[in-house]
């Protein structure tokens, strides 16, 4: 069934006759597939932890342009930091950071040297971050793309998505690939006109199809992805669709990647989220142990950990001095907090298993600004043992120059498997803790 959409007339002429019974298949398809970017990505609960504290890295990244006091490199800038944390958000966005990446022959993309550049930058990024509704955040990308920034792109969309998820699509070369692929169009990387042309085709795409996607584009864009990166074959075109390459292609759909590589990928993601739920697992028996009581992260309380929620035996609503602040949201979603009867906060604990610190450093700060002098008192960053040089180098970047008001420590995965069980039987308050974590001054 061949379906014509009413979209504006800019839209590339693909979207308007594409076989959308074939399009929806598909869409059910990849919404089942445990491998693919719908499970692996969009409903992963990682995923929404990290807008706020993106936004929050790109408001760093305005002040220091416009105070002049971001300089010339994109090495150990706030800026590396932000799009850093975009980049580990699995496949979607690997490689990210490549087009922020200063090429010294080139000399681009050409915001580090260029001060009216710079400046041309942080103010579509700042309208962005401030505005609320879709012609503000177009008129802002087309004022920037007017000033014809050498290789200043619409890479940097993947910012703008992470600030209006309901405006602007993730960009990359395989969402491109993925679109032209679906719709039989030519979008071109680099250019913003080409980003905009592609993006009303997605939101035609995407209208289409509400009921199996998402207001929130990333999902269409996965779908884009997984299609661009060779993980499914699209269907025919309208043009194309003769019943024998129609069957070709639904049988090709049937087995599409049911194989090792998905199981592989599946298995990788599944691995990490338990190593993650484990150590919460650790740090809850823990804290209760010592007399404390626990609350964990509001996203992860249903994750299931030896045969139970892993939120049993826990808070179930965060104390009125906490509830009641304006980073109340972001205070709930630190992994594990360990809290007196009387509702002050001893400890509070981020597991980073495999992504950047960023984001539970900006919850760690909404804690300490929530009011309580204490609360900075006992804040730690809990990573596998190999990743304490990491840890250190992020903490010395210049983003993270308030972080060391904090006092946030290190607490390796090895000493708390190896300790736990003799502290519960024998510690006392957070003494132990503290003798086990290391200073990150």
């Amino acid at each position: 069934m061949v379906v014509t959409l009413s979209v504006p007339a800019s839209v590339p002429s693909g979207v308007l006759n594409l076989d959308h019974e074939a399009v929806g298949a598909l869409i059910r398809r990849w919404r089942e597939d445990s491998g693919g970017t719908y499970r692996s990505w969009f409903l992963w609960e990682e995923r929404t932890k990290n807008f706020r504290s993106i936004r929050r890295g790109i408001e760093q990244v305005v002040r220091e342009m416009e105070a002049d006091t971001f300089g010339v490199a994109y090495k150990g800038s706030s800026l590396e930091t932000v799009v850093g944390s975009i980049a580990e958000q699995r496949q979607m966005f690997k490689g990210a950071d490549h087009a922020f990446l200063w090429k010294p022959k080139l000399r681009i993309p050409d915001i580090y040297e260029d001060r009216d550049n710079q400046l041309a930058f942080a103010r579509m990024l700042e309208t962005c971050r401030c505005c609320t509704t879709e012609d503000q955040v177009l008129t802002a990308i087309r004022a920037l793309a007017a000033r014809g920034i050498k290789g200043l792109g619409p890479a940097a969309a993947n910012l703008l998505y992470f600030l209006h998820p309901t405006i602007a699509s993730p960009f990359n070369t395989a969402i491109v690939n993925g679109y032209n692929a679906l719709t039989g169009a030519k979008v071109k990387l680099g250019k913003w006109d080409q980003y905009l042309a592609m993006r009303e085709g997605i939101l035609a795409l995407n209208s289409a199809h509400r009921g199996l996607l998402s207001n929130d584009l990333g999902a269409v864009a996965g779908l884009l992805f997984d299609l661009g990166t060779g993980r499914y074959a699209p269907p025919p075109l309208s043009t194309e669709a003769t019943a024998e390459a129609r069957a070709a292609w639904e049988a090709d759909l049937a087995q599409v990647r049911a194989d090792a590589k998905a199981e592989k990928a599946r298995a990788q993601a599944e691995r990490e989220d338990v190593t993650h739920t484990e150590v919460q697992g650790w740090l809850r028996d823990l804290g209760r142990a010592l007399g404390f009581q626990v609350w964990i992260a509001a996203n992860d309380r249903n994750r299931q950990y030896q045969g139970a929620r892993l939120a049993d035996g826990c808070l179930i609503k965060l104390p009125p001095a906490l509830a009641e602040t304006s980073a109340a949201e972001a205070i709930g979603l630190i992994d594990v907090l360990w809290l007196e009867p009387g509702g002050r906060v001893a400890a509070a604990f981020e597991v980073e298993h495999t992504t950047s610190i960023y984001s539970g450093i900006v919850r760690m700060l909404d804690l300490a600004l929530s009011g309580d002098p204490e609360a900075a008192h006992g804040m730690y960053l809990v990573a596998p043992d190999a990743r304490e040089d990491e840890v250190r180098a992020q903490i010395r970047r210049p983003a993270f120059s308030r972080v060391a008001d904090l006092r946030v420590r290190y607490l390796p995965y090895g000493e708390l498997r190896a300790n736990r069980e003799a502290i519960m039987r024998f510690g006392q308050g957070l003494h132990p803790v503290e003798a086990l974590a290391r200073d990150l001054g």
